[in-house]
Parts: C-alpha cells; structure tokens; sequence
C-alpha cells in the first residue's frame, strides 16, 4: 500500500454507452468501479480519471497529454477487437498503439490482454471451445510465469473470475505467455512494444464472488442459449449461491458446490496482479 504517493491513473472503460446503461439496467457492476475501488484502497492518493473510450464524442489524451498519467487500466468490453470496421474499437486500438507508444505503463484484464495483444500485432479469434464464464479453472503459470513479477505470490495452479468468448490466439513479437489453462491458451502475458510494457490477464483480478453473480444473473440468456443451464432460473439459483458465497466465504458446503478455495476467496491472492503491477511496473516506472 502506497498511503502518501500521488499517482495519476486513467482507467479505459472499453464498454460503450449502450452497454453501459444495460449493466444499470440489469443491476451489473461497472469494471471501472471495480478497479477503482482497489486503487483507493491501495493508492489513497492516485487521482482516477475514468475515461469512455469506446464512446465516438468522448477525448482521448494525445500527445505529450498521454504522460500526463503514470499508467493506464484498461477494462473489459463486450465489443470484437477484430471487427476493424467498427470506429468504436479502432479508436481503441489506436490509442492502446500511442500508449506503446508515449511508454506509460498498462495493466488490463479481458478486453484488455486482447487489446495488448492485439495493439502490438498479434491475433485474436472467437474460442472455438465457446464461452469461458464465471471461474476459470486451473489456470497455470508457465515457466516465465512462475520467474514473473506479475504472478508473484499466486499458486502454480489457480482459478480465475471469468466471462469471454474471444482470445489471444497469436502472440505479437515482444510478448511473454505467463499463465495458461486448458480452455484458453493465453490467460497472462506481458507485451513489450515500441517504449511500452502491457502487463494483462485474460481472467479478472478486480471481481469478487458478488460482482460476477450479478453478471451471470445478468447474462442468464446467453448461458442458457449456449447449453450452460436448462432455465434461466437456474442461472438464478446458480447466482444467488454465489452470492451467499460471497457474504460466508468460509462456508464449507459453500466452498465446497463452486470448488473453491483460497486462490479465489481471498482477496490476498486474487488481487495480487494488481498489486504486483503497481509495485514491480508502475511504481519503478514513475521512479525513473
């Protein structure tokens, strides 16, 4: 924890205003929120500008104004990086090319290791295998992974929050696989490009328990479509479990139906990307 350090954070809201007024709508929490409520609690001092990159009217830093931050969090998104015809995602792109670019530090999970992917010249596909959603299983460091600051402190085998259909199916030369799992190939890496370092995960260190019940409770549609439940009241039933889960996490039966232990459950664990990112890259970056 940084108490006294006055860092300046952007934090790229991928989302664009629909969606974004379908999660109030559906009572699903913002990303951005999320990862502002670990900077505060973690950096008092940062100053947080969340920034609605995927909207067409919004300004995006340029120029000498992109150092004017000590590093950038990219969210989740429910666009397709590789829909190049879609304004709302070049423009994306294009600003995650002139971070590398000015060499502020990022850091993004979902959309985000697809964009440092991607931005940097490697390939993103639809998963053939589907969705990946709620927890991501045995997700494993590679070798690079279990030597990498961005990992440190987490199990060689972990489970992770997550709700994707695409992936990282090429790296972009610069990049290091951290961490992989059997459903998705690429669920961590670092990017090296032009003057910048993406670190990313494709799982979701900023959710709990109660944040993905309430995306899965609002997802109930799409998982009951794509075979996952019967009923969308199952997906309900399902939901309301995690919520319990989240208020008794100690609960064995609890533990017990999701699998789950302390990788996931404590946030000492589950928060340790973002923390290593702060301490290992943002923190040594603001230094130099």
């Amino acid at each position: 924890m940084y108490p006294d350090l006055p860092l300046a954070i952007a934090i790229l809201n991928g989302y664009p205003k629909a969606s974004r007024e379908r999660f109030d709508a559906a009572d699903v929490g913002h990303p951005h929120d999320m990862y502002a409520r670990f900077v505060r609690s973690y950096v008092p001092r940062a100053t947080l500008d969340v920034l609605f990159i995927a909207d067409l009217d919004s300004a995006l830093p340029t120029g000498a104004n992109l150092r004017s931050y000590d590093a950038y969090i990219w969210t989740g998104s429910d666009l397709t990086i590789y829909h190049t015809d879609d304004p709302r995602v070049t423009r994306q792109v294009e600003l995650a090319r002139a971070i590398y670019e000015a060499g502020v530090p990022c850091y993004g999970s979902c959309w985000g290791i697809q964009m440092a992917a991607y931005a940097a010249g490697g390939e993103v596909r639809k998963n053939p295998k589907g969705r990946e959603w709620g927890i991501a299983r045995r997700i494993t460091r590679t070798e690079a992974g279990r030597a990498h600051p961005l990992l440190r402190g987490k199990p060689d085998v972990y489970d992770g929050f997550i709700m994707h259909l695409d992936e990282v199916v090429t790296l972009p030369p610069g990049a290091t696989l951290l961490a992989t799992n059997e459903h998705t190939p690429v669920q961590a890496l670092e990017v090296k490009h032009k003057n910048g370092v993406f670190w990313a995960t494709q799982y979701h260190p900023e959710y709990n328990f109660y944040e993905m019940a309430r995306l899965i409770r609002a997802r109930a549609e799409p998982l009951v479509k794509e075979g996952f439940f019967a009923t969308t009241a199952d997906v309900q039933t399902y939901a309301e479990a995690m919520f319990a889960l989240h208020e008794h996490p100690d609960d064995p039966a609890l533990r017990e139906r999701f699998a789950v232990g302390p990788d996931i459950l404590d946030p000492l664990y589950r928060e340790a990307e973002l923390r290593n990112w702060f301490d290992y890259l943002v923190i040594p970056s603001r230094r130099r």
